[in-house]
């Protein structure tokens, strides 16, 4: 996605070296791949920006029970399955993400949760650009901002992917001696993955603000 001045254009990579320019309906048969490009004007945008901060002032005001029930509802409600493959991938990523912030073991600490919990907000809002319930395209606004916000989180959901890994393969414990031992375990792999996702976002906010000076 790429934003100049007011304007923002969604472009998908495709997986063909050639884009065949679609004149006969027909033809759509053959076709694997397509490009679509479209522009959002300065009152979408506006209507994305009044969205986020609906989130914002749900995460500081809502409980967290709350925001996860509400977008667990609508992940389970929403006409996924008719939906485009892009659309469906991001919304089905949405399933990951209240997996991480209910799992004790991972104790997903603050400033993270936070952003997690405002996608999630986000996610089960439902006065966004295009009706849910319009055929095809109803959750394609809702797929948009979730790849811009999943972006922010990716380092989170990299680390808690490893850390779900590594703990499936850790050896059940027989006793008391080893539940300690494996709780111990757990937790420094947790303080390393959480040290490692922080680290990361620094870095990528880091170099953020400095290609904007330079842009500037």
């Amino acid at each position: 996605m790429q934003q100049t001045g007011r304007r923002v254009r969604e472009t998908r990579p495709l997986s063909q070296q050639y884009l065949w320019q679609v004149k006969d309906p027909f033809r759509l048969a053959s076709i694997r791949v397509m490009k679509i490009t479209f522009e959002l004007d300065a009152g979408d945008i506006d209507r994305f920006h009044d969205a986020l901060a609906r989130a914002e002032r749900r995460v500081a005001c809502a409980d967290e029970c709350d925001i996860v029930d509400a977008a667990r509802h609508a992940l389970g409600h929403l006409p996924i399955a008719a939906a485009p493959g892009y659309i469906r991938r991001q919304i089905e990523a949405v399933a990951g993400l209240l997996a991480m912030v209910e799992d004790d073991a991972w104790a997903l600490p603050p400033p993270e949760r936070t952003q997690v919990l405002r996608l999630l907000a986000y996610f089960s809002d439902p006065d966004d650009l295009i009706p849910d319930d319009v055929e095809v395209i109803g959750l394609l606004d809702d797929a948009i901002m979730l790849e811009l916000l999943m972006k922010q989180v990716r380092h989170v959901v990299a680390a808690y992917a490893e850390f779900t890994e590594a703990r499936a393969g850790l050896p059940a414990a027989a006793d008391s001696a080893q539940r300690i031992a494996l709780a111990r375990t757990v937790a420094r792999l947790r303080a390393r993955l959480h040290a490692r996702m922080r680290r990361r976002t620094v870095r990528d906010a880091v170099a953020g603000i400095g290609a904007a000076g330079l842009g500037g």
